[in-house]
């Protein structure tokens, strides 16, 4: 880039004397702006029409000249920058971002949270990392789950605690529950405008159940046909009617046929890197549309070293702008988190039922999670796994735990925590604990926990919570020891119950029996939160900690202000 060149080859300069009037020959100068004294001569003459600088050079060659500086290397990054993205070059914007920490808080303070540019709104987030390949078959990150739901539709959606219909605008089953037919919207679009055809969405159910966690997710599913250019037909093993839920499942978001990375949800992305993603609102999507036109993250790690001040102190707490300017930025959201961190002991011979109950009972009596060394508000024990359903609290019985036993963990850091607490509180009680990392997310098909006695994890539970929980049973590789023994006929009849009150009792039933057996104690839950400017209005915290992008709205520079409130009644 032409004019980042030159604000480098001037910051050379401005570094000799760090901005102080200086004396240079032009032979000097252009030594330390690697380039030939003839175009030395150039840039001074540019600079100092520009307002850079101001240069009074002596002739003969060897003189030397009076340089004085009158702006900084940081300033006109400042103006290229805000130049750049005035003109939609947020790519190219980046490559000016080559800065200390400190001096890169103060160049994006003012560019983040809700803009207009070009008479657009425009949302830019501050991130802490990059983010994963969207693919919907292997995500496990929040960031990258919402994303998805922002990118690609299903047949179905989640809503709440129920599912609707998203490029399905209803559907119906025969008497047995084992013939589906759904029907589409007409006239939808992918995001490159051409049409959507149900042959291509039963083609794409089908290579989804071709994989390893979309065969366990559809395994009812024997046969998926498209009868019209409108319809689908579904045909069942056996009835199931969580079938809505399971194609609302995040596995089942459906992208193009020819191209992965495309969607037909409100948002299309446009640019994907380590440093940016950036999405644009999707003209003809056929729900309620976008009220921004731009949403970009900044991957800026830079500005969540410690001691700087962060935009995202923790990924459950988002900032939309810059949370050390504390008399602007606000909370508008909060909430405790449905999902939560667990405990699971893997009874076996190794360590038996009732070690397994005095396993719990002893963190819970301990107080060990209130103590940990974290960050206040950032989580809160778990007093239920949903609400109404609370954890049994267990009784000490004298049980002794055995000598050894071997912790298998992952992220989120919080478990690391956790982990390091639990040595000495079980070491007091002459058990030996050996600690396991995995640095995932969640558990993997490949992952080995056949030595694990006792497995940490984090189990996120997003929309439609009931569904969540048994869908974690039937396919989460954490739950394979008890599925052939314990889960496999509960859940089988869950499934088959027509009677959403009838399958929320039977669920609840299951769940506490794993509590009460000792094979499952909640941890704790996450306080997510969210933190906007003024400038963004109709952000509302949805189940994953994050925000529905459709919602969210910029109000326009020159509204600002202009609604005065309404004049007191005269009594």
């Amino acid at each position: 880039m032409r004019e980042l060149h030159r604000v480098n080859q001037f910051q050379r300069l401005w570094q000799l004397s760090q901005g102080e009037p200086q004396r240079l020959s032009v032979v000097a100068m252009a030594q330390h702006c690697f380039c030939s004294e003839r175009h030395v001569r150039t840039l001074l003459r540019q600079w100092q029409e520009a307002g850079w600088l101001n240069w009074h050079g002596e002739s003969g060659r060897g003189k030397q000249g009076e340089l004085t500086f009158l702006v900084s290397p940081e300033q006109l990054r400042q103006q290229l920058l805000t130049q750049q993205l005035a003109a939609g070059e947020a790519v190219q914007a980046l490559q000016v971002l080559d800065l200390h920490p400190e001096r890169l808080v103060k160049m994006l303070r003012p560019l983040m949270g809700g803009q207009w540019q070009n008479q657009a709104p425009v949302l830019r987030i501050p991130y802490y990392r990059a983010m994963e390949p969207l693919r919907p078959l292997s995500l496990t990150g929040r960031a990258e789950q919402h994303l998805l739901r922002q990118i690609f539709s299903g047949l179905t959606r989640f809503r709440g605690n129920d599912v609707e219909g998203d490029l399905a605008h209803h559907w119906q089953h025969d008497g047995s529950g084992k013939e589906w037919y759904f029907w589409l919207r007409p006239q939808l679009s992918w995001h490159n405008d051409e049409p959507i055809h149900a042959a291509q969405l039963a083609s794409q159910l089908q290579q989804i159940m071709q994989t390893v966690r979309g065969g366990r997710l559809l395994a009812s599913i024997e046969r998926i046909e498209a009868p019209h250019p409108l319809a689908l037909r579904i045909q069942l093993r056996q009835s199931d009617y969580w079938l809505p839920q399971r194609l609302a499942h995040q596995f089942c978001l459906l992208p193009h046929p020819d191209s992965p990375e495309t969607g037909c949800g409100p948002w299309k992305l446009t640019h994907f890197t380590p440093e940016l993603v950036r999405l644009e609102s999707h003209a003809r999507w056929h729900l309620q549309r976008p009220l921004i036109q731009v949403v970009e993250y900044w991957i800026t790690p830079q500005l969540f070293a410690h001691g700087l001040g962060t935009s995202c102190r923790h990924p459950v707490q988002i900032a939309i702008g810059d949370p050390d300017e504390l008399d602007a930025l606000r909370p508008v959201d909060h909430s405790i988190s449905l999902g939560f961190c667990y405990l699971a002991p893997r009874i076996s011979h190794r360590i038996s039922a009732a070690q397994a109950k005095a396993l719990i009972a002893l963190i819970q009596l301990s107080g060990v999670i209130q103590q940990l060394p974290l960050d206040e508000g950032l989580i809160t024990p778990s007093q239920e796994l949903l609400p109404g359903w609370p954890v049994p609290p267990m009784k000490m019985t004298g049980v002794t735990l055995p000598k050894k036993l071997t912790l298998h963990y992952h992220l989120p850091i919080e478990l690391h925590v956790m982990a390091q607490a639990l040595v000495p509180l079980l070491a007091q009680h002459g058990c030996e604990l050996t600690c396991v990392f995995h640095d995932v997310k969640s558990w993997r098909d490949d992952t080995d926990l056949s030595e694990a006695d006792v497995v940490m994890g984090d189990r996120l539970i997003g929309d439609a919570p009931l569904f969540t929980l048994v869908n974690w049973l039937e396919n989460d590789p954490l739950w394979n020891p008890l599925r052939a023994s314990v889960l496999q006929a509960p859940l089988g009849a869950i499934a088959q119950q027509q009677s959403p009150e009838r399958r929320t009792a039977l669920t609840h039933q299951l769940f506490q029996h794993l509590m009460n057996e000792g094979h499952l104690l909640p941890l704790f839950n996450y306080r997510y939160q969210v933190f906007a400017p003024p400038g963004v209005e109709g952000i509302q915290l949805n189940t994953l900690g994050w925000f529905d992008f459709t919602r969210a709205w910029i109000p326009p520079p020159a509204a600002a202000g202009t609604v005065q409130p309404a004049p007191e009644p005269v009594p």
